[in-house]
């Protein structure tokens, strides 16, 4: 599927490539890409879609077109979540479902937040992204997922920068994951992302969102329970209509951080996504999409 984009400027100086399909009057969803993608990662949703909502996907900043600063500071989780509300603003949408994945899908979480808070966001559709409570708990006390999340050490590790800077994203991955994540796309996509992944700057940006995010991520042999100064984020019971969309058989977050999330959510729906790896949306598009209609036919 062809995805023209055009160019956004925000308010706060970052400029977006972003897709933007659909009626112009019909309701809005926002789809937030994860690490390492972009817009792309939603054609089969926008495919599917965009002939009755208006379906707007853009590169974050840090990927492809869009703006890629280099400072660590220039990707803290409310700048990623400004961001959201500034390109609404730019291009005049008040209220909107908000779909995130991945990174996408933990900057959707803050999204939600703030936008149960200034009523503008009116339902979340999250896919395999941890809630912002639960993840950093598990990093502590669960072996699993603090296995799983060793890899953020290495992509935070500034030694890998001149690695990167010469051989581009590809080779940090080859690196981390030595052929251990494997999963299927089509050519043409997979092309799209090495090309992607080639450009330095936008490496580096990538790279910023774990270098930039809060969560502590402590090796093997540290104690397997909370310090004894944890805090949570002091966040509400989020309000809104949530569904998550989980794939059971992703290797980075583990079905554990399910558990729990009744407690944090008003209203919940989980839907489970049995033999599925973790890029969801495009890994298993039917059982994705079917869930999403089911929820956007009820909710809203």
């Amino acid at each position: 599927m062809a995805l023209a984009q055009q160019r956004v400027a925000l308010a706060n100086g970052i400029a977006l490539d972003v897709v933007d399909e659909g009626p112009r009057d019909a309701p809005v969803l926002i789809f937030l890409h994860g690490f390492p993608e972009s817009h792309r990662t939603w054609r089969n949703q926008i495919a599917r879609f965009s002939d009755r909502y208006r379906c707007i996907a853009p590169d974050q900043r840090g990927y492809r077109g869009s703006s890629k600063p280099q400072e660590v500071e220039a990707y803290t989780p409310d700048k990623l979540v400004g961001d959201v509300f500034l390109m609404a603003d730019a291009l005049g949408v008040e209220t909107f479902t908000i779909v995130g994945h991945d990174w996408g899908g933990a900057i959707a979480w803050g999204v939600a937040y703030a936008g149960m808070a200034n009523g503008r966001v009116t339902r979340a559709i999250i896919a395999n992204a941890p809630h912002p409570v639960i993840f950093p708990q598990l990093l502590y006390t669960n072996r699993q997922q603090r296995e799983a999340s060793q890899y953020f050490r290495e992509f935070r590790d500034p030694a890998n920068d001149a690695l990167v800077r010469e051989h581009g994203l590809g080779a940090l991955l080859m690196k981390v994951f030595t052929g251990e994540l494997k999963v299927t796309v089509e050519p043409e996509e997979q092309a799209a992302l090495l090309e992607d992944w080639s450009d330095p700057d936008a490496a580096i940006g990538m790279l910023n969102y774990y270098r930039a995010s809060p969560m502590e991520v402590l090796d093997l042999d540290a104690p397997y329970e909370l310090p004894a100064d944890y805090q949570d984020f002091p966040l509400p019971k989020l309000g809104m209509e949530t569904l998550v969309i989980w794939a059971m058989d992703d290797a980075a977050l583990p079905p554990a951080n399910l558990d729990g999330l009744d407690e944090k959510i008003e209203h919940l729906e989980i839907v489970q996504v049995p033999g599925c790896g973790h890029f969801v949306q495009w890994e298993a598009p039917e059982q994705f999409n079917s869930a999403m209609e089911d929820f956007l036919s009820r909710t809203g």
